[in-house]
């Protein structure tokens, strides 16, 4: 296990890069001190969804245009992005950011995509092209510019700053040769003595597998556990804006949350599978396979500690680690009387779910009803739906939208916490429509409506959080 640790920083962190530099990367640290860490960065907030298409709403960027063969269309905003990129160094000038250097590499980025998304555009124009055969990589050129960018412009910066900062671009810009994700870290790292230097590495990482077309925007966490355990790091370390609290403070208020001190893996993935990723879940198991703890900070609050996931961490008395929630669920009820007893019935179900890659989040089943709760975003919903009203005829398929509350915690394990928590839904006047636990008693999972999705975070967390201190 080395000395080093590797540390990623979010997009919307970046953004504030002086804050950063004040905080983290240089802060009062000086000569050896400021080395033994490398640093994976995301590209600056936003820019990612004018490179591809925008997270939340959908609304194209360039490659959504692009893929629509929108030729007036694509051309424009890859011009809109161009400016953005360009804006953004010009918001860095008091750093000391060359902006002659800073430029010139947005420039020479963005123009080497439109010509490549050009001579795509002919090839498609024979005929003999199917969009299946040049989409994904078109994709992955497009989600490489953003962390290249921001990679480098930092890279300049902290240089300017005294610090012996090294670019290394995992993007594989015009590099012919792909080997695996592994293959292409310990490629640009091979020599780096990390003792001396203060490696800045792109998020986005070019392998032969495709990190868009095999973990899509969640890639940069990706490579932070890849970097992490290809070199032995003591640690991983993930700077986000905010801490890890026991609720969300917007909802809940900052003065009543406090941050969780120490948890471990298992509660990080009962907290992305409420899409309240600490850590992408397919990063973090890496990591833990390795036994690398990460520990999560608030990048504008550098004296906390924040919140450490090691493995085998339980806490030593019961407690609630984390009231959160998520209200873009769809509960999916399939009610059939021939159900009771039939031997395979719910591995029918599951198997026209698995087809359509649709995951789900939590399920209950009767005798003669099993419903999964479902993302409302996934995109093969509908036809999923009619699959299962085909194979099963004599059953009644009905949707309805919820939200879920989860009440989360390393350990509880102790009579009372149930009770607790429906007496305090009662007393709030919310309705449980159904829930779920499993015997493991990490996550108990309050199914309700929509419109009681933050009364009902409020309440649990009065009585399981703030009434236990």
């Amino acid at each position: 296990m080395g000395i080093h640790t590797v540390e990623k920083i979010g997009g919307t962190s970046m953004s504030r890069f002086g804050e950063l530099m004040r905080n983290i990367l240089i802060g009062d640290r000086k000569g050896p001190d400021l080395y033994n860490r490398v640093f994976v960065v995301s590209a600056y907030g936003g820019v990612t969804n004018l490179l591809l298409e925008n997270k939340k709403t959908a609304a194209p960027g360039i490659y959504a245009a692009f893929a629509a063969g929108d030729n007036k269309a694509w051309p424009e905003k890859l011009e809109e992005t161009r400016q953005k990129l360009i804006e953004f160094n010009r918001s860095f000038a008091e750093l000391g950011l060359n902006q002659t250097a800073a430029d010139d590499f947005v420039n020479e980025r963005m123009d080497g995509v439109k010509s490549c998304l050009r001579n795509l555009m002919q090839l498609r124009s024979f005929g003999h092209f199917h969009r299946e055969d040049y989409l994904p990589a078109a994709r992955e050129l497009l989600s490489s510019v953003g962390e290249a960018h921001s990679a480098f412009n930092s890279t300049l910066i902290l240089r300017e700053h005294g610090v012996n900062a090294v670019f290394v671009d995992l993007s594989g810009w015009k590099d012919q040769d792909t080997g695996t994700m592994e293959e292409t870290i310990l490629h640009h790292i091979a020599g780096l003595d990390f003792s001396q230097c203060m490696p800045i590495v792109t998020g986005y990482a070019k392998c032969a597998e495709g990190v868009m077309a095999k973990f899509d925007r969640g890639y940069s966490e990706i490579t932070f556990s890849k970097l992490a355990v290809v070199t032995g790091a003591r640690e991983g370390v993930i700077h986000k804006e905010f801490h890890l609290s026991t609720g969300d403070p917007k909802l809940i208020g900052e003065d009543h949350v406090r941050t969780i001190g120490h948890t471990n893996f298992d509660i990080a993935d009962q907290l992305a599978d409420m899409a309240m990723e600490a850590i992408h879940p397919k990063a973090s198991k890496a990591m833990e396979l390795n036994n690398i703890p990460i520990r999560v900070t608030n990048a504008f609050d550098p004296g906390s500690p924040g919140t450490l996931i090691s493995r085998n961490y339980v806490s030593p008395t019961p407690r609630v680690d984390m009231i959160c929630g998520r209200q873009d669920v769809i509960a999916v009820e399939v009610f059939d009387p021939e159900m009771v007893g039939e031997s395979g019935y719910d591995y029918q179900v599951l198997a026209s779910f698995a087809r359509n890659k649709i995951s789900y989040i939590a399920k209950n089943t009767n005798a003669n009803t099993i419903t999964h709760y479902v993302p409302e975003r996934a995109k093969n919903l509908n036809r999923c739906l009619e699959e299962i009203s085909r194979n099963f005829p004599g059953a009644a398929v009905t949707t309805r939208k919820v939200a879920i509350i989860g009440v989360i915690g390393s350990n509880m394990k102790l009579p009372g916490f149930l009770s607790r928590a429906a007496r305090a839904l009662a007393a709030a006047n919310i309705n449980v429509l159904a829930l779920d636990q499993c015997m493991r008693q990490v996550n108990m999972q309050f199914i309700i409506e929509r419109e009681d999705f933050k009364a009902a975070q409020i309440a649990l967390h009065r009585e399981l959080v703030e009434n236990e201190n």
